[in-house]
């Protein structure tokens, strides 16, 4: 049997249901933060959903926790054996971690995704823009992954796989009820979209 569109389950878009699409948003920031440059990539029409507040929080705790090994291991290099010169890709590395950990909220703030009614658009970064949509249809495998501070932290990231690996996105930071429910959703529709092919 197969359905017609209108009668497919429909996506979170403007007429999202009501418990999902509080899910989604909840504990999120508030608008997404678009590049300055007049060539940037349009956001276009439909509800933009951000990530989670604590994905800021999980990113900076990781970067600092390795910046502080780095530290670690570049002191024992130079008081313990006398390497100096373990000074200079180690000041390197640090810091581009301590720029990564300064750059963290604004980048945090333009990633975004939007449930249309045929694919998922997500977008992400503020120099190296991305766009990427995946239609319901092509979505193969919808995967939650999380470790041990997302799991501290309460959030948990989304993995969505099509058959061209290039269009598989990685969507971080959702709370973990807003990824279940979105993953639930998204199997729903996109069982639907591929039994009316």
């Amino acid at each position: 049997m197969t359905n017609s569109p209108a009668e497919m389950p429909s996506p979170v878009g403007e007429d999202a249901p009501g418990s999902l699409a509080r899910a989604l948003d909840r504990d999120t920031y508030d608008t997404i933060r678009e590049p300055r440059a007049a060539g940037r990539l349009p956001l276009g029409d439909g509800t933009w959903h951000q990530l989670a507040r604590q994905y800021v929080w999980v990113q900076l705790i990781s970067t600092g926790l390795l910046a502080l090994i780095v530290l670690a291991a570049v002191l024992l290099l130079t008081l313990l054996w006398g390497q100096w010169w373990a000074w200079i890709p180690g000041g390197v590395f640090l810091g581009i971690l301590i720029w990564t950990m300064i750059i963290t909220p604004r980048q945090a703030r333009a990633y975004g995704y939007q449930l249309r009614r045929d694919d998922l658009v997500f977008r992400r970064g503020i120099l190296w823009q991305r766009v990427v949509a995946v239609p319901y249809g092509r979505m193969q495998l919808i995967d939650i992954t999380h470790g041990p501070l997302d799991r501290g932290f309460g959030i948990a990231q989304l993995k969505l796989v099509t058959a061209a690996a290039s269009t598989g996105i990685v969507i971080p930071g959702l709370k973990q009820d807003a990824a279940e429910q979105l993953r639930d959703t998204l199997v729903d529709v996109a069982e639907a979209r591929r039994t009316g092919l």
